[in-house]
């Protein structure tokens, strides 16, 4: 997916198995953001300050969604633990995370991987890819959502 490109059409399900479908989304600013895996140090870091920030993208009409390979009893026990007010996708079977290309080569303590990229996609209210984060910057992940919506919080 890039940008000004029409996001596919697709119809996924929740840590409580809720559909989302793009198509219901279409006419809002909504966000997926891809990361690695729950209860790890980064990814969270970054839910928790979209859960700090909640109430300020809601304020703007954003709709946000994390995605990711976890099952959807791992995201639940995420989202008690760390009180997260947004729903988390389960892409187990890699759909999304193929459909918008986030799987990829990866190093980490000087071993090379593949695995899921954290990266973040800005859809507009035409379901248009309006920006892409590459790499967002976890503890300041809300604060570069609202700066390429063209949002001064």
């Amino acid at each position: 997916m890039k940008i000004n490109e029409t996001v596919t059409k697709f119809c996924v399900k929740d840590q409580n198995g809720n559909e989302i479908n793009s198509e219901n989304l279409m006419g809002k600013k909504w966000v997926l953001y891809f990361y690695p895996k729950d209860m790890t140090p980064g990814c969270t870091q970054q839910a928790c300050n979209i859960r700090d920030n909640y109430s300020l993208l809601k304020k703007h009409g954003i709709e946000i969604f994390g995605v990711s390979m976890d099952t959807a009893e791992k995201h639940q026990k995420f989202i008690e633990k760390y009180t997260l007010p947004f729903p988390l996708i389960v892409d187990t079977d890699k759909k999304l995370i193929d459909l918008f290309v986030t799987w990829g080569e990866k190093s980490f303590l000087g071993k090379v991987f593949n695995g899921i990229l954290r990266k973040t996609f800005l859809i507009n209210e035409e379901n248009k890819i309006h920006y892409i984060i590459e790499k967002p910057k976890v503890k300041d992940h809300v604060q570069e959502i609202l700066t390429h919506f063209g949002i001064n919080s």
